[in-house]
């Protein structure tokens, strides 16, 4: 079987978002007098923003939105056009659209953001819907479930169109199983192979050919 709708995560899969991401996540934390390398934030690339600062330095609500007021802060102004593309994935996108698949992405990042980074390293002509997280964090409540549901809301409303998730980290192999879609998990960004297939991945992929070749199937061609 072969997919008709792809979701693609953003951070990891399409773009390598290491540099921006960390030193936003650097910036906000020195507003509170916690100075971390660079090379300690990686783990934060995936996750929503908020469940980072609660879940790795224990603070409460209000710690929380000043830190993501910071990090906003940074990332706006800077940290958004510190990213780099995925080699190969142009060209890959480029031949899905041209097999009349239908492309969008979903991610944690607030939807305005990710339009403007999609834009600004010429990625949006591939995708027909991008969902992503509101300012106040209310679509990432539940992780990346409704997130994607309101890509198969859009896209898939009846749900029989064949469609797949692809992602990272196992935020997007949840939220795919959690919506209801097979998932891909891809091996370049900043989750292990042990992370992807521990959380249920349908399918693995070390490279964007082989995710390629692994949406359209051999009698796609």
């Amino acid at each position: 079987m072969s997919y008709n709708i792809c979701i693609f995560d953003l951070d990891g899969t399409l773009i390598d978002p290491k540099l921006g991401i960390t030193k936003s996540f650097q910036y906000a934390l020195s507003s509170f007098g916690i100075h971390e390398e660079l090379s300690n934030l990686t783990k934060f690339i995936g996750p929503p923003l908020r469940e980072s600062f609660r879940n790795f330095y224990n603070f409460s609500n209000a710690d929380t939105e000043k830190a993501v007021a910071k990090y906003r802060e940074y990332f706006t102004g800077t940290g958004l056009y510190e990213n780099t593309v995925y080699p190969d994935i142009p060209e890959v996108l480029r031949k899905l659209k041209e097999k009349g698949k239908t492309l969008a992405v979903a991610t944690s990042k607030v939807t305005a953001y990710a339009d403007r980074i999609l834009k600004y390293f010429n990625l949006d002509e591939y995708f027909a819907f991008v969902s992503g997280d509101t300012i106040d964090g209310s679509h990432t409540k539940n992780g990346k479930r409704d997130i994607i549901r309101i890509v198969l809301n859009a896209l898939n409303l009846e749900r029989k169109v064949p469609t797949v998730m692809v992602g990272d980290r196992k935020h997007d192999i949840i939220g795919a199983r959690e919506a209801g879609i097979d998932s891909i998990g891809n091996t370049w960004g900043y989750g292990s192979r042990n992370e992807l297939e521990s959380n249920g991945a349908t399918l693995i992929v070390d490279s964007a050919d082989e995710l390629y070749c692994l949406i359209i199937r051999e009698n796609d061609k």
